[in-house]
């Protein structure tokens, strides 16, 4: 890897991030919190000095004048360290608010991977920094990588490396000739649906400041609330308003783009992969509605809001809640887990294995076991009208396998330090699917603060990997990664 290249774009995202660690500065002037205004400049000031050392120390970037043949290996390290190191800036304006570093680490972890579980066990803070922990879900929600190369020039060509790494998947679903294009249009719809969303809180009674934080923390698919409980008391009409957010949320952005600029809403049912998300969700949403309603006695009305509602909330990985569904009965909650299990489409602002991924391996355990019957028959797995090559079936599988390993041992690990199994399995679900809650204490409406230390530095782990797919980590571990270059 080239290490001029690598310095270059990195200091670059720094300066980006830099800019935007300024903008909670508006909101504290806006709501006169001139306490709140400090921690953000020192934070955004210190970044853009990091960016100029790196420079200044890295010989030989000054003569970079362009980086249109980076390599993958080097998209996949600029990712990575891009957001371990925004995972870092994120978190130090909320050491001056009395946070120790490992919560603020945890917290910032929690904003930047869109996951939601919080340490917070009061919420006697400023509204700036309220909104940062809203906007970091929402940076992270479509990713902090993509609007870099919608916004920064240097990577109209050379971005396309470093956008597979950010949001790997089964495929590259590119929709525009332009790398640059299609993060552009991404962030368009992102940014449209959250306006639509604000207008649609406020009109329903939604103060403006909670209406601007619940919807960038509902599209962005993260989860963190304003509010200890969550949604607890709502409106039905704002909760159905959430709902329908959350579910675009978890349903792919490039799809949404084909929607909308075709004006043809039935784009979506042709997608495979969408099809069964939707399938999904109303089978648990029904089943969930019976539950409550003849298990939980509560109304029909009451039991469809929050059936579809806390459902909705944990498939496509957002994390708010309605009420404490950890109170239910056990059918109940097997349906929310079973949810949790799911996930989100690929190409979403949600987490989890992907749709597309279990639609994979349910095909490929299907294909095998009738290979039993026909060994010499040829079969050809397809999504959609999509063949699947070979190598990308491998790769699924390995994905899976890494993912149930690190599943496994992140949940073993915590429920031995925590000496709790539902925490354990639970906790590690909810990091590693960037979820949000758990069971237990760490329900909806409880926090993560008493947790052990270990346990919060596995969790920060697995809610970096869990968002940024594996893969780029892996690729840490091989020894011919580390090899620079001028």
């Amino acid at each position: 890897m080239r290490l001029t290249y690598l310095a270059y774009s990195f200091s670059l995202t720094i300066i980006y991030f830099s800019v935007i660690l300024l903008l909670p500065i508006i909101v504290a002037l806006v709501y006169h919190e001139t306490n709140a205004i400090f921690p953000f400049l020192i934070t955004g000031t210190s970044a853009l000095m990091i960016a100029a050392t790196i420079r200044k120390v890295i010989g030989g970037i000054s003569e970079v004048k362009s980086i249109n043949d980076i390599k993958k290996s080097e998209g996949l390290c600029i990712v990575t360290f891009s957001w371990i190191f925004g995972v870092i800036l994120a978190s130090v304006p909320f050491l001056f608010f009395g946070i120790s570093p490992i919560d603020a680490i945890f917290e910032a972890t929690s904003g930047i991977t869109a996951t939601g579980a919080t340490i917070l066990t009061h919420y006697d803070y400023p509204n700036t920094l309220f909104f940062w922990r809203a906007f970091t879900q929402w940076l992270g929600g479509m990713g902090i990588i993509v609007l870099v190369i919608a916004i920064l020039p240097q990577f109209a060509i050379a971005g396309r490396q470093m956008f597979f790494a950010e949001a790997p998947g089964p495929t590259e679903d590119k929709f525009t000739p332009r790398i640059k294009n299609t993060a552009a249009a991404l962030w368009k719809i992102y940014a449209g649906l959250t306006l639509l969303e604000i207008i649609l809180l406020k009109s329903n009674g939604m103060s403006g400041f909670s209406a601007v934080c619940h919807s960038l923390a509902s599209i962005s698919g993260g989860g963190l609330s304003t509010m200890s409980d969550s949604f607890v008391g709502s409106t039905n009409s704002i909760l159905w308003i959430v709902t329908f957010f959350m579910f675009f949320a978890g349903t792919s952005f490039n799809l949404q783009y084909k929607m909308w600029t075709k004006f043809n809403p039935l784009i979506l049912f042709k997608n495979e992969e969408f099809r069964t998300y939707l399938k999904i969700l109303l089978v648990v949403g029904i089943l969930l509605s019976f539950s409550l309603f003849f298990n939980m006695n509560y109304d029909l009305k009451n039991s469809i809001t929050h059936a579809f509602f806390n459902a909705t909330s944990l498939i496509s990985t957002t994390g708010f809640c309605s009420v404490d569904y950890t109170k239910w009965d056990y059918t109940s909650k097997i349906l929310l887990f079973t949810a949790m299990l799911a996930g989100s489409c690929a190409s979403s602002a949600g987490g989890g294995i992907k749709i597309v991924r279990w639609l994979l391996i349910f095909k490929i355990v299907k294909t095998e076991m009738i290979k039993i019957l026909h060994p010499k028959a040829v079969f050809n797995i397809k999504i959609g009208n999509y063949s699947v090559p070979k190598e990308i079936l491998y790769q699924t599988l390995m994905f899976v396998a890494f993912y149930f390993g690190i599943l496994a041992l992140s949940a073993i690990s915590i429920a031995l330090l925590e000496q709790n199994t539902t925490i354990g399995i639970t906790g590690a679900v909810s990091a590693l699917g960037n979820i949000g809650p758990g069971f237990g204490i760490i329900g909806p409406v409880g926090n993560f603060e008493s947790m052990h230390f270990l346990t919060k530095a596995i969790m920060i782990f697995d809610m970096l990997v869990g968002r940024l797919e594996l893969i780029p980590f892996l690729v840490l571990f091989q020894k011919d990664f580390w090899v620079f270059k001028k």
